[in-house]
């Protein structure tokens, strides 16, 4: 697999270290970004807390390729979601107050609600990077469907989601299927996106497994038990459970 577009290839270590402050600063100017919406009810506070669950992993994941291959680089990008859970452990506990952060991530404004979805969210995304890292499929599976398919699948539910589930009265077909689609769209992407550095290769059945991933999220969100055990914990559960069993 190529090496990638590092910032400084002759230098590893000083291209980790560039890539590490650019990819920290960029999820840090998008967190303050949708701080400061909430903050000022620009977005109603669930469309707020849903594009903060859609961008900030995404985006976290089209800074892979500044890292290097192998372990280290994974590591040291797995640094900028890390931080990020022994956040979301602190504001959830107690410890630290940021009336900001709870307004933008929780539903209801509960400092403690942080200790579930956005710490899931937070998790997720450290353990693709770690265990998986740009080369696998499993890693944008996860992510995807977290991110953007989750994400999708609340946005559009609320708008369009008249008609209702009915194994769940709370899901809608038009917020599952948003899902599945937003899931499928965005991995094929990032697939498309990995694959011009080198570092996968793009294909039918790997777009195939996608789908197939996508579409048993989008199935598990939908499921009464995907809302008692949270969204954000049974989604990428999901996808890495399934992509194993396609992509391995």
């Amino acid at each position: 697999m190529g090496g990638g577009p590092m910032i400084f290839p002759e230098s590893p270590v000083a291209g980790n270290l560039c890539a590490l402050v650019f990819s920290t600063c960029l999820a840090l100017s998008l967190l303050r970004v949708f701080e400061e919406t909430a903050k000022r009810g620009i977005f109603e506070q669930k469309l707020n807390r849903k594009l903060v669950h859609i961008t900030i992993g995404l985006a976290f994941m089209l800074c892979w390729p500044l890292f290097s291959s192998g372990r280290n680089g994974a590591f040291l990008a797995a640094i900028v979601p890390g931080v990020n859970i022994v956040k979301m452990l602190l504001i959830g506990l107690g410890i630290l107050k940021d009336e900001a952060t709870v307004k933008s991530m929780s539903r209801y404004g509960d400092y403690r609600e942080i200790l579930r979805g956005p710490l899931y969210y937070a998790a997720t995304i450290t353990f693709s990077c770690v265990m998986y890292w740009r080369t696998s499929p499993i890693a944008i599976a996860a992510i995807c469907n977290l991110c953007a398919g989750d994400g999708f699948a609340d946005i559009i539910g609320r708008q369009f989601g008249k008609k209702k589930l009915p194994y769940n009265n709370d899901k809608s077909f038009a917020g599952s299927i948003a899902m599945a689609i937003a899931g499928f769209i965005s991995s094929v992407g990032y697939m498309w996106y990995f694959s011009m550095f080198g570092f996968m290769e793009r294909g039918f059945s790997t777009v195939v497994g996608f789908l197939v991933v996508s579409v048993v999220s989008a199935l598990v969100e939908s499921h009464p038990v995907s809302t008692k055990f949270d969204d954000n914990l049974m989604v990428p559960l999901a996808s890495v459970l399934i992509g194993t069993l396609i992509f391995s």
